[in-house]
């Protein structure tokens, strides 16, 4: 799999998944829908190629609202983009920390045990949860992708886990393979050293992640493809997994056009 690293100065993951092949031999379209890391640090120079050279003009940013306000606005928030945030978390009816929203595995064995309702497999469970938890930011994320006049950037933190459920299902709904979607899922582990020295720079992050190993943000292949698994098994995938949130046919079809034509 090629991979669509964008370059720039102040994020380390991003990447266009535009050219994965899809299962009826098509590619998702380039400058479409990236996914990314965060947005803080972005230069002046980075805000430029953005929006004119790559055609972005919408922002989702996954974040819990305790990583938000404790980062502050970031540069693009002084450009027209269109900003949407959907926390995958119920932030508004319980109290979240960064550790929760890092998904960090020395949380409690308390929490630990409560991801479990979800699915033996820790990060799977957290995954999971946040399609239990926040159906509504989930399907909002994917209905800005889907409605977006250019390209989208969907963001979190380090742009592993909240992101990489978002992007997965909005590749599953594409028809893109799993062992594709897999593929992309796990290309973070090329930079993820990286990404955890970027947040560890952060005074938002920096008191969770120092000295933590580098082993325990790896992401793993069966955890996406567990995801994959899951929706198909209780849902008839993630288009099933949509419908069943109220979409109709056209908005699952506007989601796939969007993203190949």
């Amino acid at each position: 799999m090629s991979i669509g690293w964008v370059d720039l100065d102040g994020v380390v993951n991003m990447r266009d998944v535009g050219g994965l092949p899809t299962a009826d031999g098509r590619t998702v379209r380039t400058g479409r829908l990236l996914r990314s890391d965060n947005l803080q640090d972005l230069t002046e120079r980075d805000v430029k190629r953005l929006v004119e050279d790559l055609g972005v003009t919408d922002i989702v940013d996954l974040r819990s609202n305790v990583e938000f306000h404790a980062e502050g606005p970031g540069p693009l928030t002084l450009t027209p983009l269109t900003h949407h945030r959907h926390s995958l978390f119920r932030d508004d009816e319980t109290e979240v920390t960064v550790e929760d929203a890092l998904v960090l595995p020395w949380q409690t064995e308390a929490a630990r045990e409560r991801l479990k309702s979800h699915d033996d497999d820790y990060w799977a469970s957290h995954y999971l949860g946040y399609l239990a938890d926040r159906p509504d930011s989930v399907a909002a994320a994917l209905e800005v992708i889907a409605t977006a006049p250019g390209a989208t950037v969907v963001h979190c933190a380090a742009g592993k886990d909240r992101t990489g459920t978002v992007v997965g299902m909005a590749l599953a709904v594409a028809g893109v393979p799993a062992e594709e979607i897999v593929a992309d899922y796990v290309a973070t582990a090329e930079r993820i050293e990286r990404i955890v020295e970027r947040l560890i720079s952060r005074p938002a992050y920096a008191d969770n992640l120092r000295g933590r190993p580098i082993e325990d943000h790896l992401p793993k292949p069966e955890t996406m493809a567990r995801i994959l698994e899951v929706l198909d098994e209780r849902y008839g995938g993630a288009t099933g997994w949509l419908v069943q949130q109220g979409w109709s046919e056209e908005q699952v079809a506007a989601l796939r056009t969007s993203l190949v034509g």
